[in-house]
């Protein structure tokens, strides 16, 4: 794939000069910070060094304080809870955290999570199963806020709604008791980018103040940092507390119900990171509600035996196992479709749909075709005569958006900017394939189906000393919103000449002025010409400490090169 490589525009080079003074730091690291908004030494240091005590009061939220005294009140009078979520791993991590902080306080507390193929949100089905066990009170987890009719339905029934959720409200509102959500209209919170397992932990949160027992709402933020990296929420501010301390728990004393994950899928402890949770530890939570049950996942999650959540993550697994055979088919299906309706060049989006595809790996599928092919898309399946699944997009397109101006066409929809599901009857595909491609021509240039590489500044290779590693680990923990800085560097050269090893990846000593340091690039092996022989070329590549046998290396990770 061709990309772009676009430098990072508008630094102030006084802000810069000023951060390099200050905190006597390199220019270039000063450059990275100000290219992601941190422009005083105070931003930086609260960067550098995330703390507990900056995590914002929970009853700023709109809506905490009826909340917590419903939910007090749930407690002192011993009424049964209803918890329902979602069945991705933001939605199962939030029923289990919610479920076992209940139960902690001396709570009755049941939860439901939907299957797949009954499609996702709050839904009266679950509404008339709490009625059933006697619930008095539900609360929604990473779903909710356009659950108009079904809260309205519990309402009728004498069941009381408390909604956390993070998902884009629709013009009116559940009438619920409490509604948390830090981007509804007239929330005034801090940060609005929480996962809906990041809102829920708010509610456990300020449950725990009101007890005197905050100290109950930490044992949970390994949850939180799960959640938070599988849903792909921008890891800045408030989320970066929740990703550093998570992590950090993760490493050293995760929640039985997560160790057994921990070692079935082979991590060790102290390795930790947000990669590790994004394609090992979210892919199995993910796998229980894609090829059965989700209550699995939840069921694993709040376990106190790791013994036996070890067991519940072996079945995840095989699971896992399955999941990845379907997805291959279905893919390498989906892409022959896609490639058909690209061929001529005229259409910016997809819409792909087959009655046969698996609803358990629409979403994954429709994300690897982003990939393939850089259009926004949605690809769907046909599941008791209604057409369901998910879109995805790329960075320049509001796809939550985009599906809000063809929603007379749909049943329903939820989701975020890059990311969404809907569900709409069979007869409407071919309009809103129509319709779906009329507002990503508008709205979509041809530059921007060209993929970019936003490149954070210019490297000699030089300066990559000890130091400058030492002060770059402190960029950590890495995922959407905070990526490992990206960095150029031109007039490089092979010191060893290139080899091309293990499944096409490019291998070689990179040299520039008399300085050389390893490099690979994955995947890269068809741009040996571009490297070899001789040839002067720049590189844009991430930094990175490979390890080997006990012993730690830097080198450069590869993203692209152009032979000058």
């Amino acid at each position: 794939m061709n990309f772009r490589w676009v430098f990072r525009q508008h630094i102030n080079e006084d802000t810069v000069n000023e951060l390099t003074q200050t905190l006597r730091i390199p220019a270039v690291l000063a450059r990275v910070l100000v290219g992601r908004g941190l422009t005083t030494p105070q931003d930086v240091e609260e960067f550098f060094h995330p703390s507990l005590d900056h995590l914002h009061d929970p009853f700023s939220m709109d809506g905490m304080e009826a909340a917590v005294t419903r939910l007090s009140q749930a407690l002192a009078n011993n009424e049964l809870v209803w918890i329902h979520g979602d069945y991705d791993v933001d939605g199962t991590s939030s029923a289990a955290m919610m479920l076992h902080f209940l139960h902690t306080v001396g709570a009755q507390a049941r939860y439901f999570i939907p299957d797949r193929s009954v499609g996702f949100g709050f839904t009266q089905q679950s509404v008339n199963l709490a009625h059933e066990a006697g619930a008095k009170l539900i609360i929604t987890v990473d779903i909710g806020v356009t659950a108009v009719d079904s809260v309205a339905y519990a309402k009728d029934l004498g069941i009381d709604v408390i909604v956390c959720d993070h998902h884009e409200p629709a013009e009116e509102l559940p009438n619920a008791n409490a509604i948390l959500d830090p981007i509804k209209p007239g929330c005034m919170y801090a940060y609005k980018s929480l996962c809906g397992c990041g809102v829920s932990f708010k509610l456990v949160q300020g449950m725990a103040q009101r007890l005197g027992q905050p100290e109950l709402a930490l044992k949970y933020l390994d949850l939180v940092a799960i959640a938070s990296a599988a849903d792909i929420v921008p890891l800045t501010g408030e989320n970066r507390i929740f990703s550093s301390f998570g992590l950090s728990k993760l490493n050293t004393n995760p929640l039985p119900g997560i160790k057994g994950l921990i070692d079935c899928a082979g991590i060790k402890l102290g390795e930790i990171n947000n990669s590790s949770i994004v394609f090992a530890m979210a892919p199995r939570i993910n796998a229980a509600g894609r090829l059965g049950d989700p209550a699995r996942a939840v069921e694993m999650m709040i376990q106190d035996d790791e013994v036996m959540s070890f067991r519940i993550a072996q079945e995840l697994e095989q699971d896992n196992r399955r999941r990845r055979a379907i997805d291959e088919v279905t893919y390498e299906h989906a892409e022959t479709v896609a490639a058909k309706s690209l061929v001529d060049g005229a259409r910016r989006s997809l819409v792909v749909h087959d009655n046969d595809w698996h609803a358990g790996v629409i979403g994954i599928v429709a994300s690897r075709l982003v990939e393939r092919f850089h259009v926004p898309t949605i690809m769907l399946t046909t599941i008791d005569g209604i057409a369901k699944g998910s879109a995805r997009s790329i960075r320049e397109f509001d796809i939550h958006n985009a599906l809000k101006q063809c929603e007379d066409l749909l049943i329903e929809y939820g989701g975020h900017k890059h990311a969404a599901g809907l569900s709409l009857h069979v007869a409407n595909i071919p309009e809103l394939a129509r319709r779906f491609d009329v507002i990503a021509q508008a709205a979509l240039t041809t530059e921007m189906l060209t993929p970019d590489l936003t490149i954070d500044a210019e490297l000699s290779l030089s300066d990559l000393t000890p130091s400058f590693f030492k002060l770059l680990a402190k960029f950590a923990p890495y995922g959407h919103g905070n990526a490992r800085p990206l960095f150029y560097s031109r007039d490089v050269v092979s010191a060893n000449g290139v080899k091309v090893v293990g499944n096409n990846h490019l291998k070689f000593r990179a040299l520039q002025n008399n300085f050389a340091i390893d490099a690979i690039g994955f995947n890269l092996g068809h741009r040996h010409a571009d490297c070899s022989n001789g040839r002067v070329f720049s590189l844009v590549y991430t930094l990175e400490e490979s390890v080997y046998h006990g012993q730690t290396t830097p080198q450069l990770r590869i993203r692209d090169i152009r032979p000058v």
